[in-house]
């Protein structure tokens, strides 16, 4: 299990765009992505899941992967965040 934290930087938050593209990147991967944020806990590949978390500018998402390609998920992943949130 891999496990890293991000601050959502985008004026917005995760908004469609992003959440969409997240969940298009995360199902790249066997592994399971999953995002949790001030109690709420949504898979990254299901766009209105993260949508409804509501996650907002300068709010800590902590995002889990778990499986058979882990290690190469979370360096994508982490990319993604850094690139678009």
């Amino acid at each position: 299990m891999k496990t890293f934290k991000y601050v959502i930087t985008d004026e917005v938050g995760i908004h469609a765009r992003p959440a969409g593209i997240l969940a298009k990147e995360a199902k790249k991967y066997t592994s399971k992505v999953t995002l949790s944020c001030h109690g709420a806990e949504a898979e990254a590949t299901k766009l209105l899941a993260v949508m409804s978390m509501a996650v907002k500018k300068g709010e800590e998402v902590t995002v889990t992967i778990e499986g058979a390609d882990e290690a190469a998920a979370c360096a994508e992943i982490e990319k993604f965040f850094k690139e678009n949130l």
